[in-house]
């Protein structure tokens, strides 16, 4: 079985505690964008082996490389659903890679997903807790425009939020998420984003939502390509630009996809990943 599986962004994402587990717990709008992976999954029925191969655009490669064995988060999904359902097999994983890697666009927890997300239509059994894989694997589950809270299991839908057109570029800088989060710690008085104020708007008046999007990491991080890929959007008219995640990836929200074509092809020609896509209402794409 065969599936594109979306990227995300965070229309905002905000830092609010830390839990006694060491975790961090967040408030975000969690939404899925038109940027894909594929991910091939095939059941071996003659072993209980577990393979993963990859492929990766030359341009992805300035970022650590993919880890293509047990390391690999969709490996550990592929374990861990064929150990909770009794499958009595293995399984084969190709992943096709158009998601780029340290972006804070959820590459790996997508594949993840996607791999779980296959072996329940193949093998029948349901999905175990997701959580128990990655933080954001459970929300790729489902897909959409979400209100995500604790550390990324307690997933609220909100209104529908897809159609809309972003351009997100990345440069080749890249931040590990333990880095980012521990700057989150240094913060002194940080301005946080209104994610309640982003909720209330994408399910009442969501032309206006754009005005609320905002990501407390931008402030932990403060990367120079962050910066100048922000300042290039609005230029080109960009109705807001923030970076997603704990970095390094920006989206901008743009009204006119003329213009979003336009701010692609500069961020391009000045060196950049860039591409224009739209917010989906689901994550997964059966191919075959």
């Amino acid at each position: 079985m065969k599936v594109k599986t979306a990227a995300k962004v965070n229309l905002s994402l905000d830092v609010v505690g830390r839990l006694n587990h060491g975790y961090h717990a967040i408030e975000s709008v969690f939404q899925t964008v038109g940027i894909y992976d594929e991910v091939s999954v095939e059941l071996n029925r003659d072993s209980l082996d577990i393979k993963v191969t990859c492929e990766v655009p030359e341009e992805f490669q300035t970022a650590d490389p993919i880890p293509c064995d047990e390391h690999n988060i969709a490996y550990k999904a592929a374990k861990y659903y064929l150990n909770f359902s009794g499958a009595g097999a293995g399984a084969f994983i190709h992943i096709k890679k158009g998601i780029p890697s340290q972006a804070g666009m959820g590459g790996g927890s997508t594949d993840a997903a996607a791999v779980m997300y296959c072996l329940h239509k193949m093998v029948g059994k349901d999905i175990p807790p997701a959580e128990e894989i990655g933080a954001d694997v459970p929300f790729f589950l489902t897909g959409g425009t979400a209100y995500v809270a604790g550390i990324g299991e307690e997933i609220e839908p909100i209104a529908d939020y897809s159609g809309r057109i972003l351009v997100i570029a990345k440069g080749t800088e890249g931040v590990s998420t333990a880095e980012a989060y521990a700057n989150i710690d240094k913060l002194k008085k940080p301005k946080h984003p209104d994610t309640d104020a982003l909720v209330e708007a994408i399910n009442n008046a969501p032309d206006e939502a754009y005005k609320y999007f905002g990501n407390l990491f931008e402030a932990a991080i403060q990367l120079p390509e962050v910066d100048d890929i922000k300042a290039k959007m609005s230029d080109c008219g960009a109705l807001n630009a923030v970076m997603t995640g704990s970095g390094s990836a920006v989206f901008g929200l743009f009204d006119s996809r003329d213009a979003a074509e336009r701010c692609a092809e500069q961020l391009r020609a000045d060196g950049y990943f860039s591409q224009v896509c739209e917010t989906v209402s689901k994550t997964f794409i059966e191919i075959e």
